[in-house]
């Protein structure tokens, strides 16, 4: 229960207006309870309806993406586009093909990516998109077929100063430079800085395919040394998932000096107590788009056990969940402590069911929510956009550099904000308020719009 009448009321009328949207109940309920510490030193938000429009999307563009397939039968699936707010800057999200895909998840995604966008300082608004099609067992040509019909549709409602959208899960390099030549023969126009994770010969920047799991360690590693002294070096990290987030997470982790001995995807996980051989799991999930399970048949001495959630039985120092929503659950929560875990930092969207959460910080576990922990890739996308627009490209030293400066300044500007409103250490908090007071006071100045 929220202390503030007011926000009680607004977390009642989201539920009753969307009672089947438990991951949006679920990221607004995160948000309102960090605000509840403030909003009595904020009337104004109450009486201007601040609130009530900031749990509202601006826009909600819903559409059918028809295609054919590879037998010549046409198939049809659900597209989507949730603008969220654009308070600082132009919509700013990626899109998601999953069969999970429904309105519920992309208005969760859209609402953090607000406060996510926020954080690093650059001027972006928040969004997110995608459709419930799944491209895993398509040919290329199923896959470009299906997102020429998403793009037809979404290239009316983007464009580099309206909504800029990226990529997400399963919505890689490859779609990406379909969707980007649909729009591009839809406009009639180079316009490349309205799509993100671009191919380096059209516009794309470096970094960007390593910016999340990258920008996962560099705050990590800030938030260990600020907060406890200590470092990656010498520590042995557990990520789940083995997607481009879990992958860059693993190689930044280990150039830092951390052993990573565990990754996971949807069917089980690895253990490797000798250290994940990096270029195994590159070659099975990046060229081949295999099962983790085949690392264990090349690696002797790691091992293969079914089912993802196990991977959290093993011990480590650090523990990056880059999976999947709510993996980790309040007795998940437990096991990880009870094995001497210091430090867990979502590189996922909302990893952690919020009893997981507490559990961590009434532990002592220092905890980095996906807001800001995992916000390198937005970042860099964002770099992209400066980089499009100045028609130049900057070095991948360059971008790593900007990258890690972002990084670092929103792990201090959380940290820092939780010390000023008596929280020092709750990074959750921290990050939730310093975003929130950018965007409000943006949407103050603005009026009633």
């Amino acid at each position: 229960m929220l202390k503030s009448s007011y926000l009680q009321r607004i977390y009642d009328q989201t539920l009753a207006r969307d009672p089947d949207q438990p991951e949006f109940h679920q990221a607004v309920m995160e948000f309102l309870e960090s605000i509840d510490l403030v909003i009595d030193q904020h009337p104004q938000y109450e009486q201007c309806g601040l609130l009530e429009r900031f749990v509202e999307p601006e826009r909600v563009i819903s559409f059918r993406v028809p295609w054919v397939d590879d037998q010549g039968k046409v198939q049809v699936n659900r597209g989507y586009r949730v603008q969220f707010n654009s308070a600082i800057g132009p919509y700013k999200g990626g899109l998601r093909f999953h069969p999970t895909v429904n309105l519920s998840i992309l208005k969760f995604l859209g609402f953090e990516q607000i406060l996510k966008n926020s954080l690093t300082g650059l001027p972006m608004g928040g969004a997110k998109g995608g459709s419930d099609f799944d491209p895993k067992g398509k040919s290329d040509a199923e896959v470009m077929r299906f997102c020429q019909s998403f793009m037809t549709e979404l290239s009316r409602h983007i464009g580099q100063f309206v909504d800029v959208p990226a990529g997400d899960i399963n919505v890689g390099a490859r779609e990406i430079g379909y969707l980007y030549g649909q729009y591009r023969r839809m406009r009639n126009s180079v316009d490349a800085g309205v799509l993100t994770g671009k191919g380096l010969s059209f516009g794309g920047s470096l970094v960007r395919t390593e910016a999340t799991g990258y920008g996962l360690c560099y705050l990590t590693q800030e938030m260990l040394k600020c907060m406890k002294g200590d470092s990656f070096e010498g520590k042995t990290v557990a990520i789940s998932g083995s997607g481009n987030v879990a992958i860059f997470a693993c190689q930044k982790a280990m150039e830092l000096g951390g052993k990573v001995v565990a990754m996971s995807d949807s069917t089980g996980y690895i253990h490797d107590p000798d250290g994940i051989k990096l270029d195994v799991v590159k070659s099975i999930k990046l060229e081949r788009r295999g099962r983790i399970q085949e690392y264990a048949d090349q690696v002797p001495g790691s091992s293969y056990t079914k089912g993802f959630q196990g991977i959290w039985t093993i011990p480590c120092d650090i523990a990056l969940p880059c999976a999947t929503q709510n993996e980790i659950d309040g007795k998940i929560a437990r096991i990880i402590i009870a094995n001497g875990t210091i430090a867990v930092a979502e590189g996922a969207n909302m990893p952690c069911r919020p009893e997981a959460i507490e559990a961590f910080i009434q532990a002592g576990v220092l905890f980095a929510p996906a807001k800001a922990a995992n916000a390198g890739g937005v970042a860099t996308s964002g770099l992209e956009m400066c980089q499009n627009s100045a028609r130049y490209s900057w070095s991948f030293e360059e971008v790593d550099q900007k990258l890690k400066d972002i990084m670092i300044n929103i792990f201090h500007n959380a940290y820092d904000t939780s010390v000023r409103y008596g929280v020092p250490g709750n990074l959750l908090v921290g990050a939730n308020l310093a975003a929130f007071d950018k965007v409000a006071d943006a949407m103050m100045a603005q009026g009633i719009i």
